[in-house]
């Protein structure tokens, strides 16, 4: 992999090196020249926040039941006040916002991912699956399609997360946006900012990891706890008693992060929140001054720390849903009927799907790799002895007959060691490789790996 290959390298040096500044991001002075107006802090990226509340809101709406006009609203936007559905206050937990349009009037559309998606069925692309998903899951009881066995909240949900946040931080603003003539730093952002172009652009790409400003100061669990709205004082970083949810919460993978993290084995989440605070201060020491080629070319090295990781946070997350969707069909083989244990099954199979579709859009091209994982994952579950298998010409799933519940497992342990193989993840929940002593034999010698 492009991204391991050159992150392994640099993972070292830049915990040596730590933050330099402060394990905080922000503030940051203003430095565009001739800037005459009255900020005093740089930081901005109230638009990428926005659309964190936009996710976190349409996978509550979805399984809430909402109708399409809703899920479209907190999908493409509206100019009306749209709820905040998730996180809201509660006695132990307060947030500052509401109306999601308080924090930026912004949608999700406009930033998903262009390419085509070949793991999901019907060659879409990346927005037009997840507005296939969209309409698919009003269309159903709170998003779960029991028929074919997709819970399009978890689909929705986390293929979002790589489609849009992992998407456009990786394959723009800390990619395209770091060369010298895209956004330069002696210039502003867009006319009338008080931000220059690299300070706006990795701040951008910072809102799209989803750490709270504050984060690095925190243990694992802490930053863990702030997501699921346990912990209001570590969040409450300035002691005004609400979470500000610009500055102070936890999302999306930066959440993800601090799940592994606090297993103890990896350091995911302080390593891409400094390496974000690292490469701020790299852009504010240049004062306002277009960046030196040596400059630019130490925040392409923590760009590439961050994206690498990153991706291993994805792998990571395709690591633990296989091994939850492998427990769940051996549950199932003694529990056919169990409908409890279908409806978990078809949500962990959600969640794996979103992710390993979200390897797909980062701008690397995974070639053979990302043909072995959607393969092994499938279009489908497996629901009543078949699955999806694709779409008709009318945007009907069919599905093919006889799908075999033991070989689907043995594609979810392929699936664990492909991850270990070609990612190296080390946190690797739900583990299911370590209990099976005959393991070469039961992967086999081939590759197994075909959508049947």
């Amino acid at each position: 992999m492009k991204y391991l290959t050159c992150g392994t390298i640099l993972i070292t040096s830049i915990l040596a090196n730590a933050a330099f500044a402060s394990d905080v991001y922000g503030p940051y002075p203003v430095t565009l020249k001739g800037y005459d107006g009255d900020a005093t802090n740089s930081v901005s990226y109230s638009g990428q926040v926005g659309r964190q509340l936009l996710h976190n809101s349409l996978k509550k709406a979805i399984g809430n039941g909402a109708p399409m006009n809703e899920l479209k609203a907190y999908f493409a936007g509206s100019d009306s006040a749209l709820p905040l559905l998730d996180p809201v206050s509660s006695a132990d937990f307060k947030v500052d916002v509401t109306n999601i349009n308080d924090v930026s009037k912004t949608n999700l559309a406009g930033k998903a991912y262009g390419g085509v998606i070949n793991g999901w069925p019907g060659g879409l692309t990346g927005k037009e699956v997840l507005v296939s998903m969209i309409e698919r899951a009003a269309q159903v009881d709170g998003g779960y399609d029991a028929k074919h066995g997709y819970d399009y909240a978890q689909l929705v949900s986390k293929f979002t997360m790589g489609a849009v946040f992992y998407h456009q931080a990786c394959d723009n603003y800390l990619d395209e946006k770091l060369e010298a003539d895209n956004k330069p730093n002696n210039k502003p952002y867009k006319e009338g900012a008080f931000y220059t172009g690299k300070e706006h652009s990795w701040d951008e790409g910072f809102g799209y990891w989803g750490a709270a400003a504050h984060g690095a100061t925190l243990s694992a669990r802490q930053n863990y706890d702030i997501a699921k709205k346990k912990d209001m004082t570590s969040a409450d970083a300035n002691g005004d008693g609400v979470v500000n949810l610009k500055s102070e919460m936890n999302y999306a993978h930066a959440y993800y992060a601090s799940a592994y993290d606090k297993g103890g084995v990896t350091d995911y989440y302080n390593t891409i929140t400094k390496a974000f605070i690292d490469g701020r201060q790299i852009i504010t020491d240049a004062n306002g001054e277009a960046l030196s080629e040596s400059a630019r070319s130490d925040l392409k090295s923590k760009a590439r720390v961050i994206c690498s990781n990153w991706e291993k946070v994805i792998a990571e997350s395709v690591f633990k849903y296989a091994g939850s969707v492998y427990g769940s069909l051996e549950a199932l083989k003694e529990n056919p009927g169990d409908e409890a244990l279908k409806r978990k099954y078809a949500k962990y199979w959600g969640e794996l799907k979103g992710f390993a579709l979200s390897l797909h859009t980062s701008g690397q091209n995974l070639g053979e790799l990302g043909t072995r994982i959607d393969r092994l994952v499938g279009f489908g579950p497996v629901v009543n002895g078949s699955k999806v298998t694709g779409v008709d010409a009318g945007g009907n799933y069919f599905e093919m007959g006889e799908a075999n519940v033991d070989k689907e497992m043995v594609h979810m342990l392929k699936l664990q060691k492909l991850m270990e193989d070609e990612f190296s993840v080390t946190a690797k929940n739900n583990d299911k490789l370590a209990g099976i002593s005959n393991l070469s034999e039961v992967l086999g010698s081939g590759d197994s790996a075909e959508n049947d």
